[in-house]
């Protein structure tokens, strides 16, 4: 009787690991569908009154790593 306890035991737990596992990851996954629409706003994009300012407003975007420059650039600091 021991081991059919133990072995429901084991296969249950499994099983409410796998659904949790499984249902953590639609939610995650919900989650980040939701608030991707969310764009973040600085604060230099308002006025006195927490306006957004109707101006238009540059932004940069800078893609390039160091790392694509790591032959053009010396990073020998003992000379």
């Amino acid at each position: 009787m021991l081991a059919v306890t133990l072995t429901f035991s084991a296969i249950i737990s499994v099983m409410f690991l796998l659904v949790g596992g499984v249902i953590g990851y639609l939610v995650k996954e919900y989650v980040i569908e939701r608030n991707s629409t969310y764009i973040p706003m600085h604060p230099e994009m308002f006025d006195e009154n927490g306006q957004i300012i109707p101006d238009e407003v540059l932004s940069v975007r800078f893609e390039n790593n160091l790392e694509d420059f790591q032959d053009e650039i010396d990073l020998d600091w003992s000379k």
